[in-house]
């Protein structure tokens, strides 16, 4: 009898483990984003180049279905979406709006 169950058993269980490959196939790989060291010495066209890629990456995750994904991998999509986010403004610098500016310079006339 435990064999007749093993025979039933066997089949079904690789029927879903073969979905479970084909949705791992459809991801695409995890950007792998370069150390604050390595920003400090790349060029211009490098960081263009990075900033690209974040982007296409950053669209490609949009694209995906996310029904089909457990929720440990939807969190991992966050938390590299947020990762990327924040390597993209380490790359393009620092700005600081209008009124800000506006009123860095006010402060400096009262002071001085």
């Amino acid at each position: 009898m435990k064999k007749g169950k093993f025979i039933i058993y066997l089949p079904v269980l690789l029927f879903f483990m073969s979905f479970r490959a084909l949705s791992a196939d459809v991801k695409t790989a995890p950007l792998d984003l370069p150390s604050k060291e390595a920003l400090a010495t790349m060029t211009h066209e490098q960081k263009e180049e990075l900033v690209q890629q974040m982007k296409e990456r950053a669209e490609a995750i949009k694209a995906m279905d996310k029904s089909q994904l457990t929720k440990d991998e939807r969190k991992e999509l966050r938390a590299e979406l947020k990762a990327m986010k924040k390597e993209s403004r380490a790359v393009s610098g620092v700005y600081i709006s209008v009124g800000a500016l506006i009123i860095i310079i006010l402060l400096l006339i009262i002071i001085l």
